[in-house]
């Protein structure tokens, strides 16, 4: 009676669907030929669910402007995701709020080379600013703080 049991209940569970796995995010990041923290970045995303495709490139100030990223507000590599640009080491989260939200933007970047945000060593030393960027021009805005 209990071997009954246990097979309907597993025949029971098979038929049932299942909850969706979370879908991987798909991303290609472009970096410095000598740049090595980008890798660090790239590693960090595919830990939390990003499927990152890295590619080298000399002309990663072009293609930071292109898609709207201000010279002032360039991170070491740039990364296109789901139709939005990510600038630097911005973490997970809030891109995935980003992609989740869906703003009207080009999209979101953290300047320079922070200090213990993700895929960089040391300790971070206050919150990381992470800028909204337009292509029309328009003045960066705050998106959010981490």
């Amino acid at each position: 009676m209990k071997r009954r049991i246990g097979a309907a209940a597993l025949v029971l569970t098979l038929a049932l669907p299942w909850p969706a796995l979370a879908d991987v995010i798909q991303a290609t990041l472009y970096k410095m030929p000598e740049c090595g923290c980008c890798e660090g970045h790239a590693a960090y995303l595919r830990d939390n669910g990003f499927a990152v495709d890295v590619k080298e490139t000399s002309d990663l100030s072009q293609i930071s402007a292109e898609a709207g990223i201000p010279p002032e507000l360039e991170g070491c590599h740039t990364i296109f995701v789901d139709g939005y640009v990510v600038g630097g080491h911005v973490p997970a989260g809030v891109i995935k709020k980003m992609l989740e939200e869906r703003p009207a933007i080009a999209g979101i970047t953290l300047a320079g080379m922070p200090l213990g945000s993700p895929g960089m060593s040391g300790e971070k030393t206050e919150p990381f600013v992470i800028y909204a960027v337009t292509k029309d021009g328009a003045p960066p805005t705050v998106y959010a703080t981490e």
